[in-house]
C-alpha cells in the first residue's frame, strides 16, 4: 500500500497546467493505435501493432530518425555466449538497480531478450560478427560477462534506427507524422486515451494544431535530458511524455534517478545542449581514466575499476574533480588496438574538437545522459490512465531501479515493445468520443525562462545534490510555476511547449530527489551519503492542485491496477 512522505514536504506548491495553451485542432486523423515516438521503442511497438491487423500513426517530433536511439555508441545486452546465463544478466542489472528493480520486470528482460534481438536482426539490423560468422560479444560497465552486440563499433544506435525505419516506412499500413510535437492527451468521459492533439509544421491551420483519435496511446517520446543545461540527449528530449503523463493523471516514479554518463566529452566550459558521448565500449576495451596528474583513481574505487557501474564512475569523476579544482578528467584510450577502425564515430567527433583519441587524452565529464524513471507501468507496458501505454525511457517498467545498467536500454524497448504488442492485438475497446477539456486548466511557461530554470537543473538538482540546493531549487521551480498564467500570455509553439513540459518534469523530478533522504544509485545526496533500508521505496509522483505530490510505494508493490 501507498503511503505519503512523512519526513519531507509532498507538494511542491503552486499548481502547474493541466493542458498547454494551444489553439483547437484544425484536422485530424483515426488509427487503431497512435504512436508517439520514432526510436526503438516506438517503432518496435509500430511493427508489432501491425502483425496484429491494426492501423497505426506514428507521430515524431522532428524526423523519424532525429530521437535518441541513432545516438547510442553502445550496444545491446544479451544472453548469447557460452557460460552466460539469465541469471548472471540479471544479477548485474539488479546490482546496478541498487535494491529497486523489480524482479519481474527484470526477469522479463533478460529471459526474452535474446529472442527479440534476434527478431530485430530478422527486421533488418546487421550486427558486428566474427570471420565466422557468429556475433562479436563485449563488456561494458557492470556486466560481468561479454554479452553486448554491437554494429558499426560504436553505432548500433544508428544500425537499429535504420532498420526499423526501413520496416515501417515499407508498411502502407502505418501513417508517419514527422516534424510533430505531441501536446496532450485526448481522454473519453470515463477517463480512457483516446488520442492526442499535436502540432505538425504547416499542417491545418496556420499553426498547425491537429488531432489524432486512436483507441490507444503508446508514448515512446524517449528522454528528458534536457531539462538539464549539458545532456547527452537531442534537442527533441524535453521530457513531453512525462509531462503529457502527469497532466492527464498519469503516476510517473523513480525521477529522481538520473544518470549522468561519466564521459561526455568535455569542450570547454559554459556550453549548454547535446554534448558529445564517449562510449563506455572504450573502457570495455581497455581505456582507462586518469586524473590531473595522469593516475588511475578507479582500481581503489570498485572492483571492476573503470568497469565500474555509471553511478560509481561518475561519482568517483566528481569527487576527483570537486579534489583537484578541475572541471574535467582524462580517458587515455591510446591502448585501444585499432581505435579508429573499431570506434569511428568516437574517433571522428573527438578529431572535429582538436582531438586524437590516438595519440592524446581526451577529456571527459559527467553529463545527463538517462531517465531511469519515467511513467509507472505494468509488465505490459499499460500506465495507470486506461489506454495509455508508455515503452522506453519515457517509461518506468521497474527495470532499471536506482541507476540502469549498461546496454539495457535498447534491450528494455525491444522486450516491453513486444509485450506491448501482445497485449494491443489481445483486443482494444471501440473509439470514444473526446470528452471536453475542462475549463481554465491550461497555460504556458515563458520561453525565456528556459535557460534559468536549466540552469538551475545542472546547478542544483544534478550528479551531486544537497539539501541547501534541492530547497533553492524547489523555490526557484515554485517561482516559475506561480509565473504560469500571469501576465501576458507566451505565444502558443514549440518553444513554449517546451519549456512548460520542462517546468512540469523538473518540478516533479526535484519533488522526489528533495524527499529522497539517502544516496542510491545514481541519486547522490552529499548530506545522506549512505543508502538507507527505509528508502528501498519507489517515490510515485502525480499533479495535484498544488503542484507534484509524492506517496511512498514498496518494491514488490504495483501502482498499475488492472483496466
Amino acid at each position: 500500500m501507498s503511503t505519503r512522505t512523512a519526513d519531507a514536504p509532498t507538494s511542491a506548491g503552486a499548481a502547474l497546467p493541466r493542458r498547454l495553451t494551444a489553439p483547437a485542432p484544425g484536422w485530424e486523423l483515426t488509427a487503431d493505435v497512435c504512436v508517439v515516438g520514432s526510436g526503438v521503442a516506438g517503432l518496435c511497438v509500430a511493427l508489432h501493432a501491425r502483425a496484429a491487423g491494426l492501423s497505426v500513426a506514428v507521430v515524431t517530433k522532428v524526423q523519424v530518425d532525429d530521437g535518441s536511439t541513432r545516438w547510442a555508441q553502445g550496444g545491446i545486452a544479451a544472453v548469447l555466449g557460452a557460460g552466460d546465463t539469465a541469471a548472471a544478466h540479471a544479477r548485474d542489472t539488479e546490482v546496478a538497480g541498487v535494491g529497486l528493480c523489480e524482479p519481474a520486470a527484470v526477469h522479463a528482460l533478460v529471459t526474452e531478450g535474446p529472442e527479440r534481438l534476434h527478431q530485430l536482426i530478422c527486421w533488418g539490423a546487421a550486427f558486428d560478427r566474427d570471420h565466422r560468422g557468429h556475433l562479436l560479444l563485449t563488456r561494458e560497465g557492470g556486466h560481468h560477462a561479454d554479452r553486448i552486440v554491437h554494429a558499426g563499433g560504436d553505432a548500433t544506435g544508428a544500425e537499429v534506427q535504420r532498420a526499423l525505419q526501413d520496416a515501417v516506412t515499407a508498411d502502407p499500413g502505418v501513417t508517419l507524422i514527422e516534424h510533430a510535437m505531441v501536446l496532450d492527451l485526448l481522454t473519453t468521459v470515463d477517463g480512457r486515451a483516446a488520442g492526442v492533439t499535436l502540432h505538425v509544421l504547416g499542417e491545418g491551420t496556420a499553426d498547425g494544431v491537429g488531432a489524432v483519435r486512436s483507441r490507444a496511446v503508446v508514448l515512446a517520446t524517449g528522454g528528458m535530458g534536457q531539462v538539464y543545461a549539458a545532456t547527452t540527449n537531442p534537442s527533441v528530449s524535453t521530457g513531453d511524455g512525462v509531462a503529457l503523463g502527469l497532466r492527464a493523471g498519469a503516476v510517473a516514479t523513480d525521477l529522481e534517478f538520473v544518470q549522468f554518463h561519466p564521459t561526455s566529452l568535455y569542450l570547454g566550459a559554459g556550453l549548454r545542449g547535446q554534448q558529445p558521448l564517449v562510449s563506455e565500449a572504450l573502457r570495455g576495451e581497455g581505456a582507462v581514466l586518469l586524473d590531473r596528474n595522469g593516475v588511475r583513481f578507479m582500481t581503489d574505487v570498485h572492483p571492476l575499476a573503470d568497469l565500474a557501474p555509471r553511478d560509481v564512475v561518475a561519482k568517483a569523476i566528481t569527487r576527483v574533480q570537486l579534489r583537484d579544482g578541475v572541471d574535467h578528467v582524462h580517458l587515455d584510450a591510446r591502448a585501444v588496438p585499432d581505435l579508429a577502425q573499431r570506434f569511428p564515430t568516437i574517433v571522428g567527433r573527438c578529431r572535429e574538437a582538436g582531438i586524437d583519441p590516438v595519440t592524446d587524452l581526451v577529456p571527459v565529464t559527467p553529463a545527463a545522459h538517462y531517465a531511469s524513471g519515467g511513467l509507472a507501468t505494468d509488465l505490459d507496458g499499460r500506465t495507470t490512465l486506461p489506454g495509455l501505454y508508455a515503452c522506453g525511457e519515457v517509461a518506468c517498467t521497474g527495470v532499471h531501479g536506482a541507476n540502469r545498467l549498461a546496454s539495457n536500454s535498447l534491450l528494455e524497448g525491444l522486450v516491453f515493445a513486444g509485450r506491448i504488442g501482445a497485449a494491443l492485438a489481445a483486443g482494444l475497446p471501440l473509439a470514444g468520443e473526446p470528452a471536453a477539456p475542462g475549463p481554465d486548466q491550461d497555460g504556458l511557461l515563458d520561453p525565456g525562462a528556459r535557460d534559468q530554470l536549466t540552469g538551475t537543473m545542472s546547478g542544483r538538482v544534478g550528479a551531486l545534490r544537497t539539501a541547501e540546493g534541492l530547497a533553492a531549487a524547489t523555490d526557484e521551480l515554485a517561482r516559475l510555476r506561480s509565473s504560469v498564467g500571469r501576465g501576458p500570455l507566451p505565444t502558443p509553439g514549440v518553444a513554449s511547449w517546451e519549456a512548460t513540459d520542462l517546468l512540469a518534469v523538473a518540478s516533479a523530478l526535484t519533488v522526489a530527489a528533495s524527499a529522497r533522504a539517502e544516496t542510491r544509485g545514481c541519486h547522490w545526496r552529499a548530506d545522506h551519503p549512505d543508502a538507507v533500508e527505509d528508502w528501498r521505496v519507489h517515490l510515485d509522483v502525480r499533479l495535484g492542485e498544488d503542484g507534484p505530490e509524492l506517496t511512498r510505494r514498496p518494491v514488490g508493490v504495483p501502482v498499475v491496477q488492472p483496466w
